[in-house]
């Protein structure tokens, strides 16, 4: 890599934010960034970073773009709406998403991108927002060994975890099952909660207590369980909200229909969530899904 070559990075949400100031602080290359909102792009201003006037701007000026950005429609505008990316790049450049988004998204970015000589990397990340602050992401990633290779130092700012899964769609795909996973324990761990709640059999925190020092212990069952689920604290703010697990589910599943796959445990957990969603708690970190579950 060489130092001085402009990054971009566009969207900064909850994620995005914290991911660049981690890349403008460590990365030793200047960044420019673009958002619909002004506060995200003043708030990094302190540590550096450029406002970009708008997207074509700032693919203009950057050898390599990332993207933190809610799905796949903000995406697909992004990449390949009117004013987006495609429009504005040249090649020798390198797009890397870090959003979560479907696998066939992720395929026909790819292949538009190549027609202009353009490469990308779908990079999407997971553990939790204080992790992106931290630094300290998981970052499955997709791509040519080529790309990877390139785009890999950048990632490191913003990740300890950084895997190279594949081709273009494989870090998507790692993703969503990922998350998959994790939203179906969620629900396991929320259904035990519930049996303990309403059959007063046995204290709430010495089940989880006890199932962390048992063969049922994981991170899901320590951090959703006993920090949020237990204590019975779901916040709007900076936590993973219903509406977007549902969201990764709704790619997840449609994943598994490509691939000729039924799965029944995934379609109970989005069948939750959408009552979850459905009693006022969609804007709420996703283990209020106890609350559908208890019917509260």
């Amino acid at each position: 890599m060489e130092t001085g070559q402009m990054v971009g990075f566009i969207g900064l949400g909850v994620m995005g934010e914290p991911m660049c100031r981690n890349l403008a602080k460590k990365s030793g290359r200047p960044v420019l960034a673009f958002d619909m909102r002004p506060e995200p792009l003043q708030r990094l201003s302190r540590d550096g970073v450029e406002s970009a006037a708008s997207i074509a701007d700032l693919t203009s000026r950057c050898d390599i773009v990332l993207l933190s950005l809610p799905g796949e429609p903000q995406v697909r505008e992004v990449v390949l709406g009117e004013a987006g990316i495609l429009a504005s790049t040249r090649a020798g450049q390198t797009v890397v998403d870090c959003s979560t988004a479907p696998v066939t998204l992720a395929k026909e970015l790819a292949e538009a991108l190549a027609a202009k000589g353009v490469d990308f990397v779908d990079a999407p990340v997971a553990r939790t927002a204080q992790a992106a602050i931290d630094g300290t992401l998981s970052i499955m990633v997709g791509g040519s060994t080529e790309a990877y290779e390139r785009v890999q130092p950048l990632l490191a700012c913003m990740g300890t975890e950084i895997t190279h899964c594949g081709q273009v769609g494989a870090g998507q795909a790692v993703k969503l099952m990922n998350n998959m996973v994790v939203a179906q324990t969620v629900v396991a761990i929320a259904e035990a909660l519930a049996v303990a709640h309403k059959s007063g059999a046995v204290d709430g925190k010495v089940l989880f207590e006890t199932m962390a020092k048992s063969s049922s212990d994981s991170f899901v069952l320590r951090n959703h369980g006993m920090k949020s689920m237990l204590p019975d604290i779901h916040p709007k703010e900076g936590a993973f909200p219903t509406t977007y697990i549902l969201k990764d589910l709704s790619y997840a599943l449609r994943l598994a229909e490509e691939s000729g796959l039924d799965l029944a445990s995934a379609k109970t957990t989005q069948r939750l969530l959408e009552q979850t969603r459905d009693m006022g708690y969609g804007d709420r970190y996703y283990t209020a899904v106890i609350k559908a579950i208890e019917g509260e």
